[in-house]
Order: structure tokens, then C-alpha cells, then sequence
């Protein structure tokens, strides 16, 4: 169960800035970090989790959700290995690492004890399952969950923490996120155009979402939906959250949406009918034009999470490509011997472990700054985009290697690689990423890199090489 506890201050730790990197100022959110040899016995906890309990059930894990995927719609839940593993997750303190300690501090509950950047390590251990959230799931930190807990521990009231954040912390209830839109590009959040009319007392809320994560499950008991409120205001204070509780009449879940023919079962991705939904106004969050800012503070943290279980999707597809390389002989040679095998697992290596400092880099930013500090930001979008497309990338490389074997199911490669190449779209597409992080580093340039201004040399042109004839 919730432990309840009040906010306790402590030293944040301080770290040289890169020459070029803009100061760094202190931030809140190292405050109770984790002693390094606590942590370091709670990773190997981890790992021997992952090996005496996750990897071993991986296929019971899929067997399990294909019968329940066969009993119909009404029976999508955790299927019984995740709700097994969950309780000895607890046993062994593995349980929501993925709350930091200033939103649990703000929360007024307790979470795993970790930073971002600690919880980094852990989530990556977690992404070495199959499938990515498998493990996830087992300890509470999957997806959109982990998000949703953030946002309810950072700006809900004590009551709406009481009724969803509590039994979400003790995996009691699912949840799910609802913003985007199949009518506008929603990658653009200023085009969502579920419209949130007043009525007395009530919002009332009429539109259509899809790809709605987690809205399949049965145990799904509230939504955190993203719609306008104010037609006529800026553009950026046109949107409001709102807690929608999934039984409000007027909800129609149409279909789960299938991502390269799978349906996710039992979360899902669904597509969403809302047809006069009313809620108090009392379930807004954070006041009334405050969405779009909700959004941004809250796909800071849940987007890096994603590309953290991306690395260890990768490290896994790694691993395997240099196993199946050693036991393997064409023409005479070792796969692993070849000159463009040696070649493409270095490049791996090389593809992972920056990709990882980059990852690692955001993390502890967003412990000492913030996800508002703006060189922060810029790493998140670098971490979008960059993270998936280098997993999809290592993946595709073991998957050639395998041959016919790295496409069917004796493998955890091909649901990998689905998982890698949505996540190009699930956070955003990459070129979203990149034009924020572009936009952000010609900020930078401009106004505190000290060689912007250097410029090009200037040449004493009055004397010509030679004069014309």
C-alpha cells in the first residue's frame, strides 16, 4: 500500500557543465537520491528479477494473452503471469521505480527512492524483456501509467491523488491518455479539436480519438483526456486535461487499432467515440488553458522512459546477433569472423553506448533543471529522435544476420522491431523532434554560444594572384 510522507531536503549534487553548455542552475528534483551502494544492490535485485522470473516466462506471458485475446473484448486484463510477477516485484522493493523523488516528494507518496538518471539504468534493464513493457509491467512502470501518475502526483488535487493516484500506485486500476486525434495532425497539440463546453456545473465533452493506449483493458478506470476549452484564446491556452473516469456514459470504445496487425491485447490502442461525456468542472487539472503545458511537462519524463527500454531493446538484439555470429558457419567461415559482421556489431556498440550518454545526459539535466530548461529540452527532442530509429536500426541489422530465423517467432527480434518503428510515431514523429530540437539550437547559437559571433575570416583581396593580361 501508498505510503504517505512529507517532503524531505537534501543536497543536490552539482556537476561540471560542458565548455559550451549554457550554466547550469540547481534544481529540486535530486533532493533523497538514492546512496550509490542501495542503488547498486537494487540493480543487481533487478537483474536477478529479470533472469530467475521475467526472461523464463516470457512465453507464458504470450500464451496468456492469446487466450484472452481468443474469450473476447470483456476479458482484456493483465494476464495472470503479470499480476504473479507484480507481487514478487513487491516483495523486493521493485515496485514504482519510475516515480522520482521530487514528484513523489510533491506527491506527498513514495516512489522507487531514484532520480531520473538512476531510474535510467533500471529502465533499461526492464527494456531487455519481450515484450518491451513486459517487465515493465511487473513492477508498475509501464506505460501510460508511469506518465498519467506523474501528472496526477504534480498537479492533482489531494482528492483526485486519493482516488486515481493512490490505487494506480498500487497497480489496483489501469489508466490511459487521450490526445490524439484521427481529424488534425496531433502531433501538433494546438490542432486537437475535442471540444470541452461548460454546462452549470459539468464539462461536457463531444469528439474522436484514436491510438488511445492502455483504453482496451478492462481494469482501465480513468482517463486523462486532452480537449479545447476556449476556441477564442491563444493558441497555446486553447486546451485543458480533464479526468474522465472510463464508466461516464456517452465513452464508446469503436476498435482497437492494430500496429503492423498486432491489437496489443489486452492494453490497446483504441479509437475513441465521445458523445455528450460530462464531468464535473471540478476534474479539470492544474485550472482551466493549462493542456498544452500539462502535455509538455508530462511527455518530458514518459518519452525518455520509452527510449530508456529502447536501449535495452537494442542491447538484446546486440547480444543475440553476436550469439548467433559464433555458432554460425557460411563458406567455410564463423558469421562472427566475417570482416562486415565484425563492422556492424562495432557500429552497434558504437550506435548504443551514444546513444545511451545522450539518454543519460537528459536524465540528469531533468533531475538538476527541470524538463523547461531549454538545452533540456533540446536533449529530450534529441532522445525522441534519435533513440528508436538507432534501436529499429541494430534491430534490422540482427534480424538480417538470423536470415528466415530473425522474422519468425523463435525470436523476440520481430516484435522488437514492430515496437521500435511505431515508437517513431507513438512519441511524436521524428521529424517533430528534430524541428524542435533544430529550433532550439539555433536559440542556443544565438544568443549564448561563445563562437557564433567568430565568423568567417576576412582577406586582403587588394592584391591579386595574378593581374589580368
Amino acid at each position: 500500500k501508498i505510503e504517505r510522507r512529507s517532503h524531505r531536503s537534501g543536497q543536490p549534487r552539482i556537476h561540471a557543465a560542458p565548455a559550451l553548455a549554457p550554466p547550469r542552475r540547481l534544481g529540486a528534483s535530486a533532493l533523497g537520491a538514492m546512496e550509490t551502494e542501495a542503488f547498486e544492490k537494487l540493480r543487481a535485485n533487478l537483474w536477478d528479477f529479470m533472469k530467475t522470473e521475467v526472461y523464463p516466462n516470457e512465453l507464458v506471458y504470450f500464451q496468456q494473452v492469446d487466450e484472452i485475446r481468443k474469450l473476447g473484448p470483456s476479458h482484456w486484463r493483465q494476464p495472470p503471469i503479470v499480476c504473479e510477477l507484480r507481487e514478487k516485484a513487491k516483495a523486493r522493493g521493485l515496485f514504482n521505480l519510475f516515480l522520482p523523488v521530487d514528484s513523489a516528494a510533491a506527491a506527498g507518496r513514495s516512489g522507487g527512492g531514484l532520480t531520473n538518471l538512476q531510474y535510467a539504468d533500471c529502465c533499461e534493464i526492464m527494456g531487455t524483456s519481450n515484450h518491451a513493457e513486459f517487465a515493465a509491467e511487473a513492477c508498475n512502470c509501464a506505460s501510460p501509467d508511469t506518465g498519467n501518475m506523474e501528472v496526477l502526483a504534480r498537479f492533482g488535487t489531494e482528492e483526485q491523488k486519493r482516488r486515481w493516484l493512490e490505487p494506480l500506485l498500487n497497480a489496483e486500476i489501469r489508466s490511459c491518455y487521450a490526445m490524439t486525434e484521427p481529424a488534425v495532425a496531433s502531433s501538433d497539440a494546438t490542432n486537437i479539436r475535442t471540444s470541452i463546453v461548460r454546462d452549470g456545473d459539468h464539462l461536457v465533452i463531444n469528439g474522436r480519438k484514436h491510438w488511445i493506449t492502455g483504453a482496451g483493458n478492462v481494469d482501465c478506470k480513468i482517463m486523462i483526456l486532452m480537449g479545447r476549452t476556449n476556441p477564442d484564446a491563444k493558441p497555446y491556452r486553447q486546451q485543458s486535461q480533464v479526468l474522465v473516469p472510463m464508466d461516464t456514459p456517452g465513452i464508446t470504445l469503436v476498435r482497437p487499432m492494430h500496429t503492423f496487425g498486432d491489437d496489443d491485447c489486452p492494453k490497446g490502442h483504441m479509437e475513441i467515440l465521445f458523445e455528450d461525456v460530462r464531468v464535473p468542472v471540478s476534474n479539470i487539472l492544474w485550472g482551466e488553458g493549462r493542456g498544452f503545458e500539462i502535455a509538455q511537462l508530462r511527455l518530458g519524463p514518459g518519452r525518455i522512459h520509452h527510449c530508456m527500454r529502447m536501449i535495452g531493446q537494442a542491447e538484446r538484439a546486440l547480444s543475440l546477433m553476436c550469439s548467433r555470429a559464433t555458432e554460425r558457419t557460411a563458406f567455410g567461415q564463423r558469421l562472427a569472423d566475417m570482416g562486415a559482421t565484425l563492422q556492424t556489431v562495432a557500429q552497434a556498440r558504437a550506435d548504443i553506448d551514444q546513444a545511451r550518454l545522450l539518454v543519460r545526459e537528459a536524465a540528469d539535466r531533468m533531475d538538476r533543471l527541470g524538463n523547461r530548461d531549454p538545452y533540456t529540452r533540446k536533449l529530450l527532442s534529441l532522445v525522441k529522435a534519435v533513440v528508436p530509429s538507432m534501436t529499429q536500426k541494430v534491430i534490422d541489422a540482427a534480424m538480417q544476420l538470423h536470415g528466415g530465423l530473425g522474422v519468425c517467432q523463435d525470436t523476440f527480434l520481430p516484435v522488437a522491431f514492430a515496437g521500435a518503428r511505431s515508437l517513431r510515431f507513438a512519441d511524436g514523429p521524428d521529424e517533430v523532434h528534430w524541428r524542435t530540437a533544430g529550433r532550439l539550437e539555433f536559440a542556443h547559437q544565438q544568443k549564448e554560444s561563445p563562437l557564433f559571433k567568430i565568423g568567417r575570416y576576412e582577406h586582403d583581396k587588394s592584391q591579386p594572384f595574378r593581374s589580368k593580361l
